[in-house]
C-alpha cells in the first residue's frame, strides 16, 4: 500500500500499482515496479509502513481507531489502544437502558467470549463423539452386544477433557487469560503446547 503526500498532507492511498496524477504530471503504474523508493519519495509516494505496536489479536480485542500520519518522511499506520471484547455474558439492554426480550418474552443476553468458547469446546467434543455414537445405540438394541472397552475409554476421555477445557475457561478473569489458554509455545524438543491442551485423537 502507497499514500501520496503532498505538502506534507496524505492526499491519496493506492491499494494496487495504477497510473497517478500529482501536479500537472501523470505517471504511469509501472514506476512502481521500476522505481526505487528513494525516487518514489522524492514525488511524494511513499510506502505505508505499519506499526502493530498496539494491535491486538481480533479474536479476543476491538482494535480501535485505526489512522495514518505522515512523521519524519514515513507514512505509518498505527492504532490506538486495542478494547478487550466482552469476557462475560450480559443481559441486552436497548438505548434507554430497558431490556431486550424476544418474541416469546425471553431476556436475549449477548454473550461473551467465555461462552462463545465454550460453546466451541461443546461442538469439537460432539463431532469426536458422533463416529462412536452407532456403539452405544447398538448396545441398547442388541442385548448381547457390549461397547468395546476402548470406545468406551476413548468417550470417556473425551468427556472429561470437555469438562476440563470449560472449567479452564469458567477460571479466566481476564480476555487476557483467555487468550493465553490457546497460545502455543515450543518447547526444547521443538513440541508445541498450549494451556488448554487438546482432545484425545480420534480412534
Amino acid at each position: 500500500m502507497y499514500a501520496i503526500v503532498e505538502e506534507n498532507q496524505i492526499t491519496q492511498y493506492i491499494n494496487n500499482p495504477k497510473s497517478v496524477v500529482i501536479g500537472d504530471v501523470i505517471y504511469p503504474a509501472k514506476i512502481f515496479q521500476l522505481w526505487s523508493q528513494s525516487q518514489l519519495n522524492e514525488i511524494g509516494i511513499y510506502e505505508v509502513i505499519t506499526d502493530a505496536t498496539n494491535k491486538k489479536n481480533e479474536e479476543y480485542y476491538n482494535n480501535t481507531n485505526e489512522e495514518y500520519n505522515y512523521t519524519d518522511g514515513q507514512v505509518i499506520k498505527s492504532w490506538q489502544t486495542a478494547t478487550p471484547k466482552r469476557l462475560e455474558d450480559e443481559d441486552a439492554k436497548d438505548r434507554n437502558g430497558e431490556n431486550v426480550l424476544d418474541e416469546d418474552g425471553n431476556q436475549v443476553i449477548n454473550y461473551g467470549l467465555k461462552t462463545e468458547k465454550k460453546r466451541i469446546v461443546k461442538q469439537q467434543a460432539s463431532g469426536l463423539l458422533a463416529p462412536t455414537d452407532w456403539y452405544v445405540v447398538k448396545s441398547t438394541e442388541v442385548a448381547d452386544y457390549d461397547v468395546p472397552a476402548n470406545i468406551l475409554s476413548f468417550r470417556a476421555d473425551v468427556r472429561a477433557k470437555s469438562n476440563e477445557m470449560e472449567t479452564q475457561i469458567d477460571a479466566c478473569t481476564t480476555v487476557q487469560e483467555l487468550e493465553i489458554l490457546y497460545t502455543y509455545t515450543t518447547d526444547d524438543d521443538g513440541v508445541q503446547s498450549r494451556p488448554l491442551a487438546e482432545f484425545p485423537e480420534e480412534i
